[in-house]
């Protein structure tokens, strides 16, 4: 049976970052690697204007349903075809990605380990916590080089969405966390612990 390892916390904390430098370093283990944002609802009944207005942060944003299905399909040994999403048309598209199951499964996203159903399937649960002003600047930098948005959209949806969401779900989810990285991807200190936890984890299962 594979090793669950769920890493959430709050927008622009740096979660990508401690999943990927993960996955790098338990390269040669077997990994399988799922990020929550991919199975955002698909949208492409509303216009682009209407999808800009959608709370992406709020649970009902994303398809659990199909996200836990697909982590238990993994864990059972199956392949998945994981949906691709375009954040710049804020829809999901009709590509697929195959991901094939591994000795380690991580899966990366703000509300992982919010969500009940996702979270009893985790082994391992991380909490990447980062400064408030840190992640808003990092927010408004990706958002507007990345995804198409403007400076005051990126403002008014942080206030209307993305701040109110994480002080209803996302940091009351560090309570479930087993393992807290502050600081975010650059604290390389206690992802070189987390490493070395994990590989011990899967040492054991052998």
């Amino acid at each position: 049976m594979a090793l669950v390892v769920g890493i959430a916390g709050g927008t622009a904390s740096g979660k990508t970052t401690v999943a990927r430098k993960v996955h790098e370093a338990l390269e040669n283990q077997g990994v399988s690697f799922i990020d929550q944002d991919s199975y955002y609802r698909d949208l492409g009944h509303l216009t682009h204007e209407e999808r800009r207005e959608v709370n992406f942060d709020h649970p009902d944003a994303f398809d659990t349903e199909l996200l836990v299905t697909h982590l238990k399909a993994l864990k059972a040994g199956g392949a998945v075809e994981k949906p691709v999403y375009d954040y710049v048309e804020s829809t999901r598209t009709t590509r697929t990605t195959t991901v094939h199951p591994a000795e380690l499964i991580l899966i990366e996203g703000i509300l992982v380990l919010h969500m009940e159903g996702l979270r009893k399937e985790l082994d391992v649960r991380i909490f990447v916590e980062t400064e408030d002003d840190v992640r808003i600047i990092r927010r408004l930098t990706r958002d507007i080089k990345e995804r198409g948005r403007d400076f005051d959209h990126v403002v008014s949806q942080y206030f209307r969405h993305v701040r109110p969401m994480h002080m209803a779900f996302i940091e009351p989810s560090k309570r479930w966390a087993d393992i807290v990285v502050p600081h975010g991807g650059n604290n390389d200190i206690a992802i070189d612990m987390l490493v070395g936890a994990l590989k011990s984890r899967l040492l054991k299962r052998r």
